[in-house]
């Protein structure tokens, strides 16, 4: 079976975007990861398509880009998906572009140094429990792709940062947690419209409205009842 690509193609920031068309045969590889391998070894061996990618197992997220127009891993989106034989592949377009299916995704790590996402002492994860749920977060942007109240830059930050802020605070101590819960509440609650397109998008399958109910009942609501409690 023949298959179509057309790939958003940028050799810069600078540069203007144009469609390269590509046709392989689709009986040779079984993801959109290994047609794009195909495609750089024997098609444009002289001009490869420049995209990440590091595991090629959905263990990394580095592969997101737009699959017809949907946020997805390529190494997770298998060719048979489609019943059409043409696919189109973009690069994020909330995240600045580097070149073809590169994305710069600087700004995710840049909210979480804002947020102090990191542990100051050690923790007892529990493999059973929203620790566990939030750590399979890849960090790869789809979520924050489809985000309707996200855009780089603003104070808003974005599920990316709702998986780190619940498994920080659910495997720290409570005078560590407020400060993460205090975060979570301005960065997070304040500007999340509580559409849930992210937990559509997930590719790792996290349920984040299971951390958003957990996380908000312990930043929000029972901080607003001891808060009334005081008065």
């Amino acid at each position: 079976m023949e298959v179509t690509f057309d790939i958003l193609r940028r050799r810069s920031a600078a540069e203007k975007p144009f469609i390269q068309t590509v046709t392989i045969d689709g009986g040779r590889c079984a993801t959109v990861a290994e047609a794009l391998d195909l495609i750089n070894a024997e098609e444009l061996a002289d001009d490869p398509i420049q995209w990440e990618r590091s595991c090629k197992q959905k263990k990394c997220g580095a592969c997101a880009m737009l699959i017809n127009g949907r946020p997805r891993l390529a190494c997770d989106t298998k060719l048979s998906e489609f019943r059409k034989s043409r696919i189109e592949l973009a690069p994020l377009k909330k995240f600045p572009v580097v070149r073809d299916l590169i994305v710069d995704r600087k700004v995710i790590f840049d909210d979480l140094q804002k947020l102090g996402a990191w542990l100051d002492e050690n923790a007892e994860a529990d493999i059973c429990g929203i620790s566990y749920e939030a750590s399979r977060c890849l960090q790869c942007g789809c979520c924050l792709e489809v985000c309707p109240n996200f855009y780089p830059g603003g104070e808003f930050y974005g599920a990316s940062v709702l998986s780190v802020s619940s498994r920080l605070a659910a495997e720290t101590p409570a005078e560590y947690s407020k400060r993460i819960y205090g975060a979570y509440n301005e960065h997070f609650y304040r500007g999340c419209g509580k559409s849930l397109s992210c937990k559509d998008i997930c590719p790792a399958g996290i349920d984040t409205e299971r951390l958003m109910v957990n996380s908000n009942a312990a930043a929000v609501w029972k901080r607003g009842k001891r808060k009334k409690d005081r008065q």
